[in-house]
């Protein structure tokens, strides 16, 4: 049967909602008497809390518990959000205690607040006095490397969190080779995820005891086990429920507040508690993307092939681990895909410093170090005078490779012909030509950058989604997923996929958005690029058993075989001949109310996907250069990507939107700014930190090439997270086919690119 909903721009499921106001999110959920919570932070970046005095603070009308780390449990957890490893050597690094008798970042948190009102939590943090003393802030890796230097977790030597990394072949034999060697040094910097719903959550006790915690949480499974184990009580006694979610991009990965919410929540005795940072609060306390430094020698022969490639990467993780060494470690197994080599070294070292804490932020790790990758072979195809494109074209990967390291296999690649179509959308040769021999102060140029990705996290983390469909009275049905909608549209195209397999419309399969720990199917999270992919697994799992059981019953009711049967526009036909037989409404009526056969049908199903599928594509971008201001302008830009088979084109196209104006902001203006002398944060709010704005942003051309995934249901591969990973090498070679002048650091902000032309003697 062809496709009659799987492919087409329907509109959200939740739109009308959130467009109306009538979505509710955490912050939009009230209850009698909640109470407030507050965080008191500390001043300084490396310190110990030698005393703590709360006796005034708690002294204060309105106040109804102070708590500092001596009033709640030192059990070690771990924040992030993956999934549950069986094997400790395989968890997440537990180093983090609700409250900390140990500052290890400007902003970290030493005590809490619970009032009536926020004005008298204000007033209470005021009157708790701490005695801190004072150690040596590190603040970049190499400070934190040297020899003699403070430890930020004693259990980590040198402080760094880990130097796991791979090699496949013998690099140092590759290098020995190839015709040429190059070598660069490059770098990117921290930057915040400025989701438009700052953290925010509430929690309460139930009558049988129980933790209720209401978040907005990308990860609310997840976050269960995280309360559970800062606690050191039951998982079983914590549910999460989570609303509407105003995004996250990975900010929302973690456990946050939610730990902190539960304890103030049983230090009052169970009465709701609200917990809600403010924006400053956000960027300082939250997640930031790592910062990474990288050196990469490259052996290529004298016909452009790459021989050999040696990475070195130090990261930047912060304070407490977080997602830590995994950002690069899956870094550098989703570049692995792209260009395949005889030999390839990836050494990288994850560092504890005392900034505040990375952790997963769109892309994973793969907006780094394609920066860095994308860059290097640009430099290198200036040198040996090759046609940048025809460079990668000679490199890049075709279907049927196979990961040495982990299995995977490419089974559909469109990267090829996402280069073709983006190289025409941008008028590659025809503008090649004509800024050929530019002069003038204003230069234009044009630049690309190919990237590969993958659609989950196997084999290195458990895959798990789960749906559950019931079957209505009125033939329309409920779906319910562990998948979680984070503004991404997932909700939509899971509708798609059941009303495509039920032969119903859209607006007859009715998702429950909210996720309950208590009720709903277990799933992992949003992350990883993985819930069209790896939630469809579930979701058709589950609509084909209902779609098998309604034909099952029509069968009982008619005695026509069910395999002679299908439905289609709401109605039980012959597959051969599309004849009506029944209503699909009158079949759900009789599954209810049939005296002798209802039996009503439903279908609660999980998939464990041991499987993985890569994603790749392409951005093309043209650029102004003012030599005089350093400044930057983005003319035209090209997303092109294999994603496999669209699922909803519209919602795709705005993924994409809203990933490519992520990528400009990194390439052109944001990082957080530090003092580097006390690591206090300089730029931590919306006015001080350049986020780009609609007026910054070009307009944005976006392409797919359609391959047809086979590991997949219905085709598809990830989308979510590539859009952002090619832009901001992409804009940089743009920039040094304007200019000449190669910038290996981000981001490339009007001063730093004036500063660099005066150095190169451009101007």
């Amino acid at each position: 049967m062809a496709s009659t909903v799987v492919g087409k721009s329907i509109s959200r499921v939740d739109a009308v909602a959130k467009v109306t106001g009538k979505a509710k999110y955490t912050a939009d959920f009230f209850t009698r008497d909640m109470l407030v919570g507050k965080i008191l932070r500390s001043p300084y970046a490396h310190a110990l809390v030698k005393n703590i005095d709360a006796s005034r603070a708690r002294a204060l009308p309105g106040v109804e518990a102070v708590l500092t780390y001596k009033d709640v449990p030192q059990i070690k957890f771990a924040t992030a959000g993956h999934p549950y490893a069986l094997d400790p050597k395989h968890r997440d690094r537990e180093d983090r205690t609700i409250l900390t008798d140990k500052a290890r970042f400007v902003g970290d948190a030493v005590a809490a607040v619970v009032a009536t009102d926020e004005l008298t939590a204000a007033e209470a943090l005021k009157l708790i006095e701490v005695d801190y003393e004072v150690l040596e802030p590190l603040l970049t890796p190499e400070a934190a490397m040297r020899e003699g230097a403070p430890l930020i977790h004693d259990d980590c030597e040198r402080n760094i969190l880990s130097s796991q990394g791979y090699e496949i072949g013998d690099v140092e034999e590759a290098f020995q080779e190839a015709d040429y060697i190059f070598e660069d040094e490059l770098e990117t910097s921290i930057v915040q995820h400025c989701q438009l719903e700052n953290h925010v959550s509430y929690a309460y006790v139930d009558s049988d005891g129980r933790i209720v915690i209401v978040t907005s949480t990308q990860i609310p499974h997840i976050i269960r086990r995280i309360v559970g184990q800062a606690l050191g009580i039951p998982w079983g006694r914590v549910r999460v429920i989570k609303p509407y979610v105003g995004g996250g991009f990975g900010s929302k990965q973690d456990a946050c507040l939610e730990p902190l919410n539960a304890a103030m929540t049983l230090a009052v005795g169970g009465r709701p508690v609200k917990l809600e940072l403010s924006r400053e609060e956000c960027m300082i306390d939250t997640r930031t993307r790592h910062a990474i430094k990288y050196k990469i020698k490259t052996g290529v022969s004298k016909d452009g092939k790459l021989i050999g490639m040696h990475i070195t990467a130090i990261s930047n993780t912060g304070a407490y681990a977080s997602h830590g060494h995994s950002i690069a470690m899956a870094a550098g197994s989703k570049f692995r895909a792209l260009y395949p080599m005889k030999a390839l070294k990836y050494e990288p070292l994850t560092v504890y410093t005392n900034l505040p804490v990375a952790g997963a932020m769109r892309g994973y790790g793969s907006p780094q170090l394609t920066f860095a990758v994308e860059s290097h072979l640009e430099n290198i195809a200036k040198k040996l005078n090759i046609d940048p494109i025809e460079f990668r074209l000679k490199n890049l990967v075709k279907a049927g490779y196979v990961d040495p390291l982990n299995g995977n296999t490419v089974r559909s690649c469109g990267i090829r012909e996402c280069i073709a179509k983006g190289k025409e959308l941008i008028k590659w040769d025809e503008k090649k030509a004509r800024y050929k021999n530019q002069t003038g102060t204003k230069r234009r140029g044009l630049g690309m950058a190919c990237f590969s990705y993958a659609s989950g996290t196997h084999p290195v983390g458990l895959e798990m989604a789960g749906a559950r469909i019931v079957l209505n009275q009125d033939g329309s049905v409920q779906l319910q997923i562990g998948a979680t909608e984070i503004g991404q549209g997932s909700d939509t195209v899971f509708a798609q996929m059941v009303a495509e397999v039920l032969g119903i419309p859209v607006d007859m399969v009715h998702v429950i958005s909210t996720q309950d720990t208590d009720i709903t199917p277990f799933d992992t999270g949003a992350y990883a690029s993985r819930q069209t992919y790896i939630t469809s697994m579930a979701v058709a799992k589950a609509a084909l058993e209902v779609k098998e059981k309604i034909l099952d019953f029509v069968w009982g009711m008619t005695d026509i075989p069910a395999h002679a049967l299908d439905i289609k526009d709401q109605n039980i036909v012959y597959k051969h001949s599309g004849e009506v037989v029944m209503p699909l409404a009158e079949v759900a009526l009789h599954t209810y109310y049939d005296t002798v056969f209802a039996r009503p049908i439903t279908s609660d199903t999980s998939n464990n996907a041991r499987i993985n599928a890569f994603v790749f594509g392409v951005t093309f971008a043209e650029v102004e250069v003012d030599l005089k201001t350093g400044k930057i302008e983005v003319l035209e830009i090209y997303n092109v990507h294999d994603s496999g088979k669209i699922i909803n084109p519209q919602l795709a196209e705005g993924q994409v939107h809203g990933g490519v104006g992520m990528g400009i902001g990194y390439a052109l203006t944001e990082q957080m700014l530090f003092d580097e002398k006390t690591g206090k944060p300089l730029n931590n709010n919306l006015l001080d930190y350049k986020m780009p704005t609609i007026m910054d942003i070009p307009d944005i051309g976006v392409a797919f090439v359609e391959t047809f995934e086979p590991t997949s249901p219905f085709g598809c591969k990830a989308l979510g997270e590539p859009p952002t990973i090619p832009v901001a090498p992409a804009i940089r070679n743009a920039v040094f086919d304007a200019t000449g002048v190669a910038f290996n650091r981000l981001p490339m902000n009007p001063q730093r690119v004036f500063e660099k032309f005066k150095k190169t003697g451009l101007i």
